[in-house]
């Protein structure tokens, strides 16, 4: 039974219609009483008078009989059952409170939720670069659900009694009530739109959040056993296999904002596939705020109840749904009739318990996010990583990566050419100077032999060569170059999940995009004093020294010689052996000076090599990290952020339990 009702503008409430058939009422008895001869102020005050005595609750049942004013009465008109119509009234609004009330001191599992949403809130915001945002969706409208939800009353338990065509849900609605509120009867669907009943005041903000409109928001019986029940909230849904699409609209709407629900089955539809695949398995992990009944277990012969029962719990077991026997948290089984009152007694002391705990609220915010943290598993968690430290790039790694860049930059060919222009410098200052005049001679008869086209090639000078080698050496460079980011970047994301793994490579391609060029630049800015024969690295101490060496043996060449031609003149007496053996020393000692000299020189333009290397590694190491390393590892360590936030999202902190037996 639902009365049309109206919106009382004046007062701003909800009438089911009670007021309207009170003040029809009233205009009868002032006319039968006194013909219409009191006045219209008494009259408007037997109205408010009135109005105040429907929503106090001090409506007299038996004048309300008697004066026919019951809408839903049979034919009878003269009480019995009748006197149960008069008592549903519709719940007042809001109040002064709006439907929120100060927030208690939090449970330690209150306190281990909050913790878990901000970790998710920092989870989507530290993503939302990185995924899509599909994918962040359910994370979202989790946090903007459990926002909502903790705004609002916490004295208050939703309930949501759900179940199939013909369960009897409606039956167990009125049952739990003690009036009929919800529609019954064999008409299919029976319950068109979500019914509520509120045991207590300042539930209108949670009413609100379901959508149920006043004139479906209801109160039950005022009995020893409601008492019970305060703070409760029971919401009567349509038939979640309803023909009707709004129906099931209207199921999958409400269930996913309540805080827990009474799932009824009937012996004959217990096993129905759309009530498990559909609604039972995805919500296994609310197993906690989850009830399940079998109805009409007056129609069951001798022990079948208790096998049917049975069959029930193996289900719900295979549909992952924890079972809350022996003291362990988890979803509560048991069976009634709802028609004979069987069980609804158990049923009710069970309800009563769990709403009084208050904290049904939180677990079913704390399942949910169990929930959407199982589905963004596969986006942050992944194995391969079996260190404290997580993913990141290994030292063989960088090593491997610095060495690649090097060879893309020449820094070895680098070095040796360093270490041959140190060796040839070295051979020019302590040469004789007979060598050093051929050598001369033959730089200038063959200008654009391989050192000349080497010069000439650095300095630009041969246009004709380098346009056909350059091109060349610059793709192989840059081949090298990419090879060495895919390297490190494949080094770097094993294990990663596939979003992040896909973030980290597409950073390093972002970064090495400029590095080909980078490289070249510091190629040519430090490899050109090695690359250019003319350029003079440092000269060690011992030079001068071996350049006298040098002079000196030249010199006595040239006396040799000088006293020897003099002998052949005339001019200087004829001693063949002193002029010959000064010669030959010079000309003996100039070579080993120059030899001795090659050989002190080894080290010294080895070390100047490795030097000149090194800088152009170190150079080109430092290019490397700036624009691929550093970047790869800001990605990485934002992931391991984001996983630090996910590991706190789905530990859940303190293991919420309930305490129903």
């Amino acid at each position: 039974m639902t009365a049309v009702t109206d919106r009382d503008h004046a007062g701003d409430r909800w009438d089911d219609g009670f007021i309207a058939r009170s003040r029809h009422r009233t205009t009868r008895k002032g006319g039968a009483r006194g013909g219409g001869s009191r006045g219209g102020g008494d009259a408007l005050l037997d109205d408010a008078l009135l109005d105040a005595a429907l929503l106090a609750g001090d409506f007299d049942d038996d004048e309300e009989e008697g004066e026919g004013g019951g809408g839903n009465r049979g034919d009878g008109g003269d009480g019995g059952d009748g006197g149960d119509d008069a008592l549903v009234r519709a719940v007042s609004g809001a109040g002064s409170d709006g439907g929120k009330v100060p927030a208690p001191p939090l449970s330690p599992e209150a306190q281990a939720l909050r913790m878990r949403l901000d970790a998710l809130r920092q989870l989507v915001g530290l993503s939302r670069t990185r995924l899509d945002g599909k994918t962040l969706a359910e994370a979202g409208r989790v946090l903007d659900e459990a926002a909502a939800r903790r705004g609002l009353s916490p004295q208050h338990t939703v309930v949501a009694i759900a179940g199939a065509t013909g369960s009897g849900k409606s039956t167990l609605f009125n049952s739990l009530a003690g009036v009929q509120i919800s529609e019954t009867g064999l008409r299919r669907p029976t319950t068109a739109a979500p019914i509520a009943c509120s045991w207590s005041d300042g539930a209108a903000g949670l009413l609100d959040r379901l959508e149920i409109p006043g004139r479906l928001r209801r109160r039950p019986r005022e009995t020893s056993e409601a008492g019970a029940l305060r703070g409760m909230v029971l919401v009567d849904l349509p038939d979640l296999d309803s023909a009707v699409g709004a129906h099931r609209d209207h199921v999958d709407r409400v269930l996913a904002l309540v805080d827990a629900v009474v799932w009824v089955v009937d012996p004959e539809k217990y096993a129905d596939a759309c009530l498990h695949e559909r609604y039972l398995r995805p919500l296994a992990g609310h197993a906690e705020v989850t009830f399940v009944v079998l109805n009409q277990v007056d129609r069951l012969p001798g022990e079948a109840a208790d096998l049917v029962l049975d069959d029930l719990r193996r289900l719900l077991d295979d549909d992952g749904i924890a079972l809350g026997e022996h003291d362990e948290p988890g979803a509560t089984v048991l069976g009634l009739s709802a028609l004979t009152g069987e069980g609804v007694g158990e049923l009710r002391e069970l309800l009563g318990q769990f709403t009084q705990e208050r904290g049904a609220a939180t677990r079913r915010i704390s399942a949910d996010v169990d929930r959407a943290a199982v589905r963004l598993r596969p986006l942050y968690v992944a194995d391969g990583h079996s260190g404290p430290s997580g993913p990141e790039i290994g030292e063989a790694a960088r090593a491997e990566f610095e060495d690649r860049l090097a060879e893309a930059v020449g820094a070895y060919a680098a070095g040796l050419a360093a270490e041959r222009a140190w060796r040839r410098n070295a051979g020019k200052a302590c040469g004789t100077p007979w060598l050093r005049l051929w050598r001369w001679y033959e730089s200038r008869r063959a200008p654009r032999s391989l050192a000349g086209l080497a010069a000439l090639s650095v300095k630009g000078r041969a246009p004709g060569v380098s346009a056909a080698a350059q091109p060349e050496e610059e793709v192989t460079a840059r081949q090298r170059v990419e090879q060495a980011v895919r390297t490190v970047a494949d080094e770097a994301v094993v294990g990663l999940p596939d979003p992040w793994a896909q973030a980290v490579r597409e950073t390093a391609v972002r970064g090495a995009e400029r590095l080909p060029e980078a490289l070249d630049e510091l190629a040519v800015t430090l490899g050109a004093a090695v690359a250019v024969p003319g350029a003079k690295p440092p000269r060690p101490a011992w030079w001068p020294v071996a350049v006298l060496a040098q002079a000196a043996m030249t010199l006595v060449q040239i006396f040799g010689g000088l006293w020897l031609v003099g002998q052949i003149v005339g001019v200087l007496d004829p001693k063949l052996v002193p002029p010959v053996l000064f010669m030959v020393a010079g000309i003996v000692g100039g070579p080993l000076v120059e030899w001795a000299c090659s050989i002190a020189a080894r080290g010294p333009a080895r070390r100047y090599g490795q030097d000149a290397e090194r800088r152009l590694r170190q150079a080109a190491a430092g290019c490397g990290r700036a624009r691929v390393l550093e970047p790869v590892a800001a990605e990485l360590l934002r992931y391991r952020e984001v996983r630090e936030q996910y590991a706190t999202v789905a530990a859940g902190g303190t293991k919420l339990s309930t305490t129903r037996q």
